[in-house]
């Protein structure tokens, strides 16, 4: 079983900062998606790529990936840099 664990970004719709400091472990999926004959959505027998846990830091999402032996990895988020402008810089 293997895993991945990220810290939840910030969504386009949103200017400040919350929820983005919890860490996330989800599931990656074990078997391929197949299109239903029927209706033409696509599915799987796999229930496991629908679970998303949460956690408040990153060494708890490890912590608990190591106690119940899923291999996961780590997506490094990116550093926030911000560009300190004033207002006189659009005039020039």
């Amino acid at each position: 079983m293997a895993a991945l664990i990220y810290q939840i970004p910030k969504s386009a719709m949103q200017s400040g900062k919350a929820k983005t400091d919890t860490w996330v472990l989800e599931f990656e999926q074990s078997e391929a998606r197949r299109p239903d004959p029927l209706m033409g959505w696509t599915g799987s027998g796999d229930t496991q790529s629908q679970v998303k846990l949460t956690f408040p830091t990153k060494e708890a999402a490890k912590a608990y990936a190591e106690k119940h032996g899923v291999v996961a990895r780590v997506h490094a988020t990116p550093t926030k840099r911000l560009k300190l402008q004033s207002y006189a810089d659009n005039f020039r």
